[in-house]
């Protein structure tokens, strides 16, 4: 269900940032990015201007560093761009500029960005102390011309790979490094740090200020040391104590567009009602087959599929009872749909984790599993915690609206809002509750539950390898095989692997699509589960007279 997803996991996206410049910017050499076909062979002598032009700076800087594989560019493009010419040409995004040092200097060269130097740090930059006015330089950079690298050992040599896109942890805001540069010495340390902010157009989160560091071995990295973020919202404000190469390292919030949310809402709206209708048939199907079997056998199963009803139900509810409610109201049955449908959620895990821990004692504990009052004690944890939790938060307020906004990420004027009775958006701890129920618990749980699968699939291999049914290469055990395969695909329905592929989300709109088709049919596939045991349980004795090996774990299925 991707809008239980989105609501869920939002704030912990990671999904991948967007390296491209600007489109409010002019293009030039500098934001374009080097072009690795443009770069003359390093056995030809690499033309330099002899009036040392600004436009051309960069270009010969980078294209030496390139010929000798070192990633020592910026020095040679620090120490010639103060003293550059910048001649008849109009260079975009490129301001030089002589000021007075006794003052302060803000400089804009673009208007995504914003550069404040105090006079101090203007001071410290002159060459001869007698002098009162200094050159400062500010243009932007693509991030492509900077690329971390791995530090080298001594005798080694590390080339550039100006394409890669990697940069640290994080992609570069904007496609863009901020290069500041004034005097002819080096500006560290400072007591008043200089300001740069980075404005920006998207909903971005942990966003934080870097600037570019080279060690003496020649490699180069992003380093935040000396500079502290302050994220206003429209813009990212960095206080540094030096200058330097500087950026804004960030993780965009998950963005979905408007057609993809309308689509997506559609599929989790008729998968949440077939898993309806198919929950209240495997119900059935269970009760009647309940008659002729062990409470045992199937009464995890049923619980579990009862659990699925709710969930299921409760979000289709709290879904269409939202769209009742005028602006910012609430009301109290908004708050008992969040309730009941986060309660449902957590049962719903519980009684996935369960159906593993008996798992567990059918294929460990395979002859002392008898517990008294087994049902009733599983029933204390499948529906006994959930409940706690529940009414503790409900008695702290958790419970209410939700609402969301969703930004395209093609067009950033283009918004869609998903409302939900859920986990209040004023309650001031949503974010520590919501992880902890409902992405750590769910966690454990499929971690736990895919050992167990994997326990099966190792006593799957056992009982066959020993009847050696797998190695007679005849159709008959093929079939054996494909049998198999299909009780452990079963099997991962039932304990909720599928909810793992929530990871994929962060990957691509693919995995989302993937997540929620899989996710919300679960109720589906429990019924194809619950007709799979009434045909195993109608045939166990016959299969066990020709059968042995598949008596044993057709039996460990159906309990």
């Amino acid at each position: 269900m991707w809008i239980f997803l989105i609501i869920t996991l939002s704030w912990l996206s990671t999904a991948r940032a967007g390296s491209r410049g600007s489109s409010r910017q002019a293009s030039n050499e500098a934001t374009r990015g080097p072009d690795v076909m443009d770069h003359p062979s390093c056995a030809t002598r690499i033309p330099t201007s002899s009036l040392n032009l600004c436009k051309d700076v960069l270009s010969e800087c980078y294209r030496s560093a390139l010929c000798h594989q070192t990633a020592h560019w910026t020095r040679c493009y620090e120490e010639r761009i103060s003293t550059c010419v910048r001649g008849r040409s109009f260079i975009p995004n490129f301001v030089l500029q002589t000021v007075n040092s006794s003052q302060e200097a803000e400089v804009s060269p673009t208007s995504m960005h914003r550069v404040h130097i105090p006079s101090s740090a203007l001071r410290r930059s002159r060459g001869d102390e007698s002098q009162t006015d200094v050159v400062l330089v500010t243009t932007v950079i693509n991030s492509t011309y900077f690329t971390p690298s791995p530090r080298r050992m001594k005798g080694t040599r590390t080339a550039l790979t100006p394409n890669s896109s990697a940069h640290g942890q994080g992609s570069v805001m904007g496609g863009l490094v901020l290069a500041v540069r004034a005097g002819s010495r080096p500006v560290v340390n400072l007591s008043q740090p200089i300001t740069l902010t980075f404005t920006h157009d998207k909903q971005m989160e942990k966003g934080s200020c870097v600037f570019w560091e080279e060690l003496e071995d020649g490699a180069g990295h992003w380093s935040g040391h000396g500079c502290e973020t302050n994220d206003t919202g429209a813009a990212v404000v960095c206080s540094c104590n030096h200058l330097s190469f500087f950026a804004v390292l960030v993780n965009p919030v998950l963005s979905v567009g408007e057609t993809h949310s309308t689509n997506l809402s559609y599929i989790t709206y008729i998968g949440s009602a077939l898993s309806v209708f198919f929950t209240v048939s495997s119900l059935i199907i269970c009760t009647c087959l309940q008659r002729r079997c062990p409470k045992k056998a199937i009464g995890v199963h049923m619980h579990l599929t009862g659990a699925l009803l709710c969930l299921h139900l409760g979000f289709l509810l709290s879904s269409f009872w939202v769209r009742q409610l005028a602006g910012g109201e609430e009301g109290w049955v908004c708050r008992c749909l969040g309730l009941f449908l986060h309660w449902s959620m957590l049962a719903t895990f519980c009684w996935m984790t369960l159906e593993g821990f008996h798992l567990y004692l059918l294929l460990v504990q395979v002859f002392n599993i008898y517990v008294r009052r087994y049902m009733l004690k599983l029933s204390l944890v499948g529906w006994g915690l959930p409940t706690l939790i529940a009414v503790v938060c409900a008695i702290s307020g958790v419970y209410g609206k939700n609402s969301l906004e969703l930004r395209d990420a093609r067009n950033h004027n283009s918004t869609a809002q998903i409302h939900r009775c859920w986990m209040s958006n004023q309650f001031p701890q949503r974010l520590v509750v919501s992880y902890i129920t409902t992405v750590a618990f769910p966690c454990l749980v499929i971690l736990y539950n895919s050992c167990m699968l994997g326990l099966v699939v190792f006593k799957l291999w056992s009982v066959r390898r020993g009847s050696g049914d797998w190695k007679t290469g005849n159709s008959e055990g093929g079939t054996r095989l494909w049998k198999d395969g299909v009780t452990v695909l079963g099997l991962s329905w039932v304990l909720g692997l599928p909810w793992g592929l929530a990871a994929t989300t962060y990957i691509s709109l693919p995995g989302i699509y993937v997540f929620t088709i899989l996710n919300s049919l679960q109720g589906v596939f429990m019924f194809l589960w619950s007709m799979a045991l009434t045909r195993k349980s109608q045939s166990d004795n016959s299969s066990s007279i020709r059968d042995p090996s598949s008596q044993n774990m057709t039996t460990i299925v159906n309990k």
